[in-house]
Order: structure tokens, then C-alpha cells, then sequence
């Protein structure tokens, strides 16, 4: 008996036609991926801008604290003889503020002596050291190319500092009675490239601190008196001297205390302060114009503040 197997029977297989995405699909995508490439390129934005801004506040505090320590070091070793008519430390506010599109808001020339460890280049003692040890030291600020004396392209506010060895100081410029005359002739050395200390110094501020004592009901009484150099203006003074005999300064800032009392002073501090640009701000002032009001925005958004206040023995 053979047995029949069943019918199979075969049903059609339909396949399913692939297809595209619709416009709405497409449209919703794009808006997502939109939002995700903004949001990326927001948190680049922001991270890109605070490196920027921290990378030049520490180049700024690095060229002010370059500053700041290296004429904090020459005040603390200052060098003041009593008892004569002789100049050991001549300040002044220079006349014309350097720069030219925007001016720096304050600056000083300053020649003092100093017993200076970095005189003879540092080799104390050795073959090239030619005795004494009281060096004549000169700061000013310009507004110049650091590098390249000539140049335009790549100006900006430079401090620049001179050490003359005690050699030549004892020749040349010890037992002066005025300093800043008997210095000229140095001047071209203080602007020479190997002589810079630091750029981008928007002003920098000296304030020299006095103690005043003057007699008030049979007692002596000491009032400290600030002299900060400046245009002259607002209690500001032109011009700080400090001789063997006394100061000599056209301060008139504290009505309480008179000119006779501030010659007769002593010196007990020198304060230094200084604002400095970032490198943008920089390259901005190179190739713009900017009023008064701009300015003195720009300056406050673009720079930062440093100061130091620095004790010195004077007898």
C-alpha cells in the first residue's frame, strides 16, 4: 500500500519595498543634529575664549612680576649718605607720556644707587670684578620696538633698565649734586635692546612713602605722608629727590603738613605699581584709534594690576 504525501502548497512571498526617510524625518534630524553641533561649538567658544584669557593673564602677571621683583630688589639695597649736598635718588614724571595712538596713563624716570648684586654681570669677586660694590641703576619707560630699535611694526610699552658697575659710577656719577644731569651720557646705554626688562607695561606708578615728625603740644608726633609721581595733578608730584641734606619734592597733596616739614622727612618706603596690557589689547592699539572714553574702557577690560611695597633703610 503506497502512501501519497500531502500537497504542499506554496504561498507567494512578497517583499517589502525599502524605503527612503520622509521630508518630516529628515527635517527633525537636521534640527537635532543643528542643536548638538551649536551646543559643541558653544562649549568650544567659551573654553577656546577662557584659555585665551588665562594664558594672558599669566603672561601679564609674568612680566609684572618680573618688573615689580627686579626694582623691589635694587630698593631694598638703596644706597643714601647724610650729611652732604649730593643727589642719591632723582625721580621725575617725563614731560611727554610715550605712546602714540593711546598714551600710557603714567610713567617715571628713575636714577638711584644701589648695592646691587647683579653688578659686574654677577661675578663678584671674580676676574672681572674691579672692586666697590655701589652701582648707579636707571628705569624708564617707552613706548617702542623691544627688539629692533628702528622698527614700527611691533612697538610697545617698554621698561628698560641700565646698571652701571661701581667703577665707572665712583668715577663718573657718585658725589653729583644733579644726578639726571651727570647721567646723560648714559641715556643711549639705557635704551639699548640687551637693557629690557619687560613689555606691554601700560604705566607703572612710584610712591614714595615718608614719615613726617612734627611737635603738637610739647610731644613728637610721626604722620606718614604718601608721595606718589605723576603729572602733578591730583596730589601727585612732578618730581622726588633725595639728597644728603633732605627731600626735595614740589609735593603740595597734604594740606596738614608743609614743605618744610616734608624736606626735613625721612623716606621709609617705595611703593611700585603697575598695569599691564595683554598681547591683544596690544596688537588692537597698534592698528586702531580710539577717543577717550574707548580708551580708558579698552584699558580696563585688557589689563591687569600689580603692585608691591617695599621697605628701604634710609639713614
Amino acid at each position: 500500500m503506497t502512501r501519497t504525501q500531502p500537497a504542499i502548497m506554496k504561498l507567494p512571498v512578497t517583499r517589502r519595498q525599502p524605503r527612503g526617510f520622509t521630508l518630516a524625518e529628515l527635517m527633525v534630524a537636521m534640527a537635532i543634529t543643528t542643536i548638538i553641533v551649536a551646543v559643541l561649538v558653544s562649549i568650544t567658544s567659551v573654553a577656546v575664549d577662557t584659555w585665551n584669557r588665562s594664558r594672558a593673564e599669566l603672561r601679564a602677571a609674568r612680566q609684572a612680576r618680573l618688573m615689580v621683583e627686579t626694582m623691589a630688589r635694587d630698593f631694598e639695597a638703596l644706597v643714601v649718605r647724610r650729611g652732604n649736598g649730593f643727589e642719591w635718588l632723582s625721580a621725575s614724571s617725563p614731560q611727554t607720556l610715550p605712546g602714540e595712538r593711546v598714551t600710557s596713563g603714567n610713567a617715571a624716570e628713575l636714577i638711584f644707587f644701589s648695592a646691587s648684586t647683579q653688578r659686574y654681570d654677577g661675578e663678584i669677586g671674580g676676574t672681572d670684578d674691579k672692586g666697590g660694590d655701589v652701582s648707579c641703576i636707571a628705569y624708564r619707560l617707552d613706548y617702542k620696538d623691544p627688539i629692533d630699535q628702528g622698527g614700527t611694526a611691533y612697538k610697545s610699552f617698554v621698561l628698560n633698565r641700565l646698571l652701571v658697575n661701581p667703577d665707572e659710577t665712583f668715577e663718573k656719577l657718585l658725589a653729583q649734586e644733579d644726578l639726571d644731569t651727570a647721567f646723560a651720557s648714559y641715556r643711549q646705554d639705557l635704551e639699548k635692546p640687551e637693557n629690557f626688562v619687560c613689555e606691554n607695561i601700560y604705566q607703572f606708578t612710584v610712591t614714595f612713602h615718608v614719615e613726617v615728625n612734627a611737635s603738637a603740644a610739647g610731644k613728637t608726633v610721626t604722620t606718614p605722608v604718601s608721595i606718589p609721581l605723576g603729572t602733578g595733578t591730583s596730589g601727585t608730584a612732578t618730581s622726588f629727590s633725595l639728597t644728603g641734606n633732605g627731600i626735595d619734592t614740589p609735593f603740595t597733596g597734604d594740606a596738614g603738613v608743609s614743605a618744610d616739614q616734608i624736606r626735613s622727612s625721612r623716606l621709609k618706603a617705595v611703593e611700585v605699581s603697575a598695569t599691564v596690557l595683554s598681547d591683544t589689547a596690544m596688537d588692537q592699539i597698534r592698528k586702531g584709534a580710539f577717543n577717550s572714553n574707548e580708551t580708558e574702557d579698552f584699558i580696563a577690560r585688557n589689563s591687569f594690576h600689580y603692585s608691591k611695597r617695599v621697605g628701604v633703610t634710609v639713614p
